[in-house]
């Protein structure tokens, strides 16, 4: 007898694949092996590892100052100060009298004052010289220093330094102005302006 359509064992079922969403990766694939080590880098803050630091936070500085002649006409007036990085201690360098501009002044006030105050001699501006800028760091901050320079005329006062920020002050023969100055650009703005020859004409 033909058993009954349903009767007796049943056929065994083919079992269904779950499919995948497409846009799923599979669980053990790279992507998910990598995900999971970044998420447990810094105890699972899910914070990179490689956080870039933040920027120097930038600062702007103007000042004023410059080269100073004597009453002959023959010398010009630097300030030294000792070069930190010198181990024997000796070392100076010298450079332009100049210092910041306080509130409310003028270039041509500050660089009068300034150099008062670090040579301990009086002067009148006889031109400007220019102005330059630069860039250094200091205490993690970026200083971007603009200093406005002038041609003075030696006046009157007394020759000092300054005791808190200058170690030396010096009158030099014109013509080893430019051979004394420790800075490039101070260099540069001498030669550039000839100021050493317009002094002595004056």
């Amino acid at each position: 007898m033909t058993p009954a359509p349903g009767a007796g064992s049943e056929v065994p079922k083919k079992k269904r694949r779950r499919k995948r969403p497409t846009n799923r990766a599979p669980q053990n694939s790279p992507s998910s092996l990598e995900g999971a080590r970044s998420n447990n880098t810094n105890g699972g803050s899910g914070k990179s590892a490689h956080t870039k630091p933040p920027y120097a936070k930038r600062v702007d500085e103007v000042s004023a100052g410059g080269l100073v002649v004597d009453t002959t006409g023959k010398l010009g007036l630097l300030i030294g100060r000792r070069d930190l990085k010198d181990a024997s201690g000796k070392r100076i360098l010298w450079s332009l009298p100049k210092g910041h501009i306080e509130e409310g002044e003028t270039p041509e006030e500050a660089a009068l004052r300034e150099v008062a105050e670090e040579t301990g001699i009086q002067s009148v501006i006889e031109k400007s010289l220019g102005v330059i800028d630069f860039w250094f760091m200091a205490g993690g901050k970026r200083i971007h220093k603009t200093v406005h320079h002038f041609l003075f005329r030696e006046s009157g006062g007394l020759l000092a330094a300054q005791e808190s920020e200058v170690d030396e002050v010096a009158w030099f023969p014109l013509d080893q102005i430019i051979e004394r100055l420790a800075y490039p650009d101070e260099k540069k703005l001498i030669s550039r302006t000839n100021a050493t020859v317009e002094l002595q004409q004056i």
